[in-house]
């Protein structure tokens, strides 16, 4: 080869994609039931799970109310919330992502 050609680089070759982490399930359902106590009334631990009309039910009961549903959303977030934290990975993964369970 004369030095004026350009090399080309070797050959890259892809490293095999490692397999997804398990504890996906319980990410989201630590990030939901903490969001539900916290954000109960706005509806992001619905949102979380995917359950895109629930979560816009509650937060339109707190918008449309200017606040005076909040506090019966809240609870409502609140029970979730604690619903959510107390279940096990398992009973959790079966009810609400597999089982598509919209509330409580």
């Amino acid at each position: 080869m004369s030095e004026d050609a350009p090399q080309q680089p070797p050959p890259q070759q892809e490293a095999p994609q490692p397999a997804p982490a398990p504890g996906g399930t319980s990410n989201n359902k630590m990030a939901a039931g903490i969001c539900g106590i916290l954000l109960g009334s706005l509806g992001v631990h619905k949102f979380i799970l995917g359950y895109t009309k629930e979560a816009v039910i509650l937060l339109c009961i707190t918008v449309l109310t200017c606040g005076f549903g909040a506090m019966v959303t809240s609870i409502i977030g609140l029970i979730e919330g604690i619903i959510y934290l107390t279940k096990t990975d398992e009973e959790f993964e079966a009810i609400y992502v597999q089982g598509q369970k919209p509330w409580f």
